[in-house]
């Protein structure tokens, strides 16, 4: 085995580069190899120009890896080269399967770091101006993944949807007409729903609505995946609708 041969799992942070922290820059920075996702800003791997790159990334209908694939390459770059990045969106425990990369490795005796990210659940809805929680308005929140293992919605939404809380639904717009039917169904029409698309970067996207018009302003503002679902009353908090606000003062006054 090679001396150095270890694995370090960093969180990237929610697509922003410079979200990362300064220890997942420093994992970069001494890296040998770097496994990396496709939603990973290619910003981030000019801090690694000594390193190997292999895109692992997964997304809709595009597997380049299977996950036991990609499990497979950290050991086998570890023992080869010595110290593997394994770079993730987000944090690598939020929906990231870091945790079973990290299983799995151990077995084969190497040592393991992580290196936790800034989640996209709670940044993205941030970038916009809508605090997850308010006093007075929402105690907690939920993070739901939109799609299971199983391709389905997660039933957790039907439960978040009963709280109070505010509900962020990652990887769920493929979803969507399925989360707001369960909020209708609650006779929940009228919650307050904001969708952005790529949160944090320069092309970022929002739409804000009701469960009850959702659906057309993703039409009409073209949004699409990969997107963060927001629902609650603390997106009427958000700065889209402060600014549409003082706009429209700003024209009746004219």
């Amino acid at each position: 085995m090679n001396p150095k041969a270890k694995l370090t799992l960093v969180g990237a942070g929610p697509g922003d580069p410079e979200l990362i922290t300064l220890k997942g820059i420093n994992a970069l920075k001494s890296a040998d190899v770097i496994l990396y996702d496709a939603l990973i800003n290619p910003v981030l791997l000019e801090h690694a120009p000594q390193a190997i790159k292999i895109f692992v990334g997964k997304r809709k209908g595009f597997h380049r890896y299977t996950q036991d694939e990609i499990n497979q390459k950290i050991v086998e770059n570890a023992y080869e080269h010595g110290h593997v990045v394994r770079l993730k969106g987000g944090d690598p425990f939020v929906f990231g399967r870091g945790s079973e990369e990290i299983d799995y490795v151990e077995n084969y005796g190497l040592h393991t770091d992580i290196v936790p990210g800034i989640s996209s659940s709670i940044a993205v809805p941030s970038s916009i101006g809508i605090p997850l929680t308010k006093r007075g308005v929402s105690e907690s929140f939920w993070v739901i993944t939109g799609c299971t293992s199983s391709r389905e919605l997660s039933s957790d939404v039907r439960l978040a949807a009963q709280s109070s809380a505010t509900v962020v639904i990652l990887m769920g717009m493929n979803k969507l007409s399925q989360i707001v039917s369960i909020f209708k169904e609650l006779d929940k029409e009228d919650t307050p729903v904001a969708i952005i698309q790529n949160g944090t970067l320069e092309n970022q996207n929002s739409g804000i609505g009701e469960m009850s018009t959702i659906e057309d302003v993703v039409k009409t503002k073209n949004l699409s995946s990969p997107a963060i679902i927001v629902i609650g009353e603390v997106v009427k908090n958000n700065n889209e609708i402060q600014k549409l606000q003082e706009n429209l003062e700003l024209h009746l006054a004219s």
